[in-house]
């Protein structure tokens, strides 16, 4: 059993928990951890303070063994490595590394999707079909592709062929992807400043390369190389990765949805897909409706699935499956006692949670090849045999249910109902309501009339460092009662979504009078008989792609460059090397992007003048760094008002 060594700072009862921040749900079964001796990332956490200054200021290089190197930042110490690295570049390399991580973490997942596609396409894997062909069918007119006269399954083939092109293309050609869905005006400052990258493999390898000891040392050439491998991600990674996972699995649409750990079921088997990509947890969902009758028989009342992270929003918004957990709560999701199987896929996976189930009857089972966990079931996944794991899987859970300790279980009460799937295209279909032939007119007038100011895009992870301040919430319910409109995509959006603010009631209670107006008049041409929610749920981290094809649709509607526009990004409480990458795409797209903690650049003046000032001059992206929700919603606010201003609209 994982158990504590010592007090823990935050062993205090309930209603302090709640009043440093921690939502009731998570104060309950954090009280249930700590009693029942179970360590949790916040026990780690403390375990780990006070962490390296030289690596949070991105100042440690460990790049050859004649280090690890580091510098000292007040200028007492070494101002160089041993090869002679400085400050500027040590920082800029780093970066670079961490660009190439998060870069190569979703084009990984896009390949495998495109794959997919190719070998449906081609009937070699049964237990997937094209279920949007529409979207199909536009996504290949977008890439010259001419579908006259060709079968759905011929246009996929082509289509995934075009994808895997952009992984492994030889020639210096730009992506397909990246000519397909860049806005005209960005494309023209990209191939100015020699940012259309070709080969996503390619990239991230020579990344990995330039970084190593002895070549690239100009900080500058390696920030170029960072707006490269945001590109990168933008389309090799979230653009493809969201588009073929329509494709196969459907576009979403809005759905009424339960979220929050208390969407678990005492007398049911309950099956949690945790991870990212929704090769497997839409099987999961599949075969657990199919042997439903097998879970009565070992005297269950059914079976639960229910989502955590990435893969969760994929299920939630396709198919209505209850989102029980965002990140920084997947281990509480084993505290409850009650959850039978947690199956997991890729990427935001606690090793944690393999110590913290054995504890417990709740079986671990890990899927695919490269995240594997000691002590965990091992039941590997391929396309070919989708449906076999799947099966397999839920029978595990099936078991595990019969070694249930009822006098283990706790599950929270409180459930919160949510609104999600705000893809492009359900988006689209509400504006149709009020101008059929020119959707996006009512959005740039209302926007224009200051009813809306502008909108944020709030995405990410919660941090477990950051967690109890509630910097997603604070900043979210700050922008709404602005009169901002707020998206938001993956864990942060889950969070929101357990807050309550992802439904109509939300719009009653937080937006400013002219954001309420308008959401009230979409949600009564939508046919909610309600408002709309103030923060809109457009699906898991990938699906940053939407939020990019919107800004693009906008911007070429008005004809101007993207950085033009009162939007801005937001990345609150982020964890991963991903976000980085994420962050960077849309820094290279022309949008502020407010993080907090700090990226790891502020060891080096340049690097940290570049990306929160130069920048601007160069593609319109500004790093905006605050810790304060409060004081982070009024930057962006007042990046808002700039563009406005710039725009000839009034504040």
């Amino acid at each position: 059993m994982a158990t504590n060594k010592k007090e823990h700072p935050y062993r205090l009862e309930i209603p302090i928990l709640r009043r440093v921040g921690f939502d009731e749900s998570s104060a309950e079964l954090l009280q249930k951890a700590w009693k029942e001796g179970i360590s949790t990332e916040y026990d780690r956490l403390e375990a780990q303070s006070v962490q390296c200054g030289f690596g949070l200021l991105g100042l440690c290089c460990r790049n050859c063994y004649m280090g690890p190197c580091r510098i000292d930042p007040f200028g007492e110490g070494p101002s160089a490595g041993v090869c002679g690295a400085t400050a500027d570049t040590i920082v800029a390399r780093n970066l670079v590394r961490e660009e190439a991580g998060g870069a190569a973490s979703h084009t990984e997942h896009a390949y495998e999707v495109a794959h997919v596609l190719l070998e449906v396409a081609h009937g070699k894997v049964k237990g997937y079909r094209i279920t949007d062909k529409e979207k199909l069918y536009r996504l290949a007119e977008r890439l010259g592709i001419d579908v006259e006269d060709k079968s759905p399954e011929k246009v996929a083939a082509l289509v995934a062929e075009k994808a895997l092109e952009d992984f492994t293309r030889t020639g210096r050609e730009p992506m397909n992807w990246l000519k397909a869905k860049t806005p005209r005006t960005v494309y023209k400052v990209w191939e100015k400043l020699g940012l259309l990258t070709s080969n996503a493999f390619h990239e991230i390898t020579n990344a990995m390369h330039r970084t190593t000891m002895g070549n690239d040392a100009d900080p500058v050439n390696l920030l170029l190389a960072a707006l490269r491998l945001g590109i990168v991600d933008g389309y090799a990674g979230l653009h493809l990765a969201t588009d073929l996972q329509d494709v196969l699995f459907g576009t979403p649409r809005p759905l009424k949805v339960l979220t929050s750990l208390g969407v678990l079921k005492p007398d049911h088997v309950n099956i949690a897909v945790h991870g990212h990509n929704p090769l497997l947890s839409m099987k999961v969902v599949e075969w657990a409706r199919k042997l439903e009758e097998e879970a009565r028989k070992a005297g269950a009342a059914g079976i639960n699935v229910v989502g955590i992270c990435c893969t969760g929003n994929e299920v939630l918004m396709r198919l209505g499956v209850p989102a029980a957990a965002h990140n920084a709560q997947a281990e509480l999701a084993i505290v409850t006692g009650a959850l039978d199987a947690m199956v997991v896929d890729i990427q935001c996976i606690f090793p944690s949670l393999s110590q913290i189930a054995s504890c417990y009857h709740t079986k671990l089972i890990t899927t695919f090849p490269y995240a594997k966990i000691p002590g965990a079931t091992h039941i590997e996944y391929s396309p070919e045999k989708a449906d076999e794991v799947a099966e397999k899987i839920v029978r595990e859970a099936i078991e595990a249910y019969k070694r249930r300790d009822p006098s283990k279980v706790h599950i929270p009460s409180k459930v919160q109902e949510a609104l999600v799937g705000f893809s492009v295209e359900a988006i689209l279909d509400v504006l149709r309501k009020l101008d059929p032939q020119d959707p996006l007119k009512p959005l740039v007038e209302v926007i224009a009339q200051g009813k809306i100011k502008g909108a944020v895009g709030i995405v990410g992870c919660p941090n477990p460092k950051l967690r109890d301040k509630r910097i997603t919430e604070r900043l979210a319910k700050s922008l709404i009662k602005r009169d901002v409109l707020v998206v938001s995509t993956g864990c942060t959006a889950i969070a929101m979504a357990q807050e309550g603010l992802l439904k109509p009631e939300a719009t009653e209670k937080y937006a400013g009078p002219g954001l309420k107006e308008v959401l009230t008049t979409l949600g009564e041409a939508a046919g909610l008989g309600a408002p709309l929610p103030p923060v809109w749920h457009m699906g898991s981290c990938v699906d940053n792609s939407r939020i990019a094809d919107l800004i693009g649709a906008l911007a070429e509607k008005l004809g101007v460059h993207p950085s033009k526009l009162p939007v801005a990004g937001s990345a609150p409480e982020f964890i991963t090397e991903k976000a980085i990458s994420i962050g960077t795409y849309f820094l290279a797209l022309g949008i502020p992007v407010h993080v907090a903690p700090a990226p790891r650049i502020f060891g080096s003046s340049l690097v940290a003048e570049v990306l929160t000032s130069k920048l601007k001059e160069i593609t319109g992206g500004q790093l905006i760094v605050e810790y304060d929700p409060e004081a982070a919603a009024e930057k962006l606010y007042n990046v808002i008002l700039e563009k406005r201003k710039e725009l000839g609209l009034e504040s």
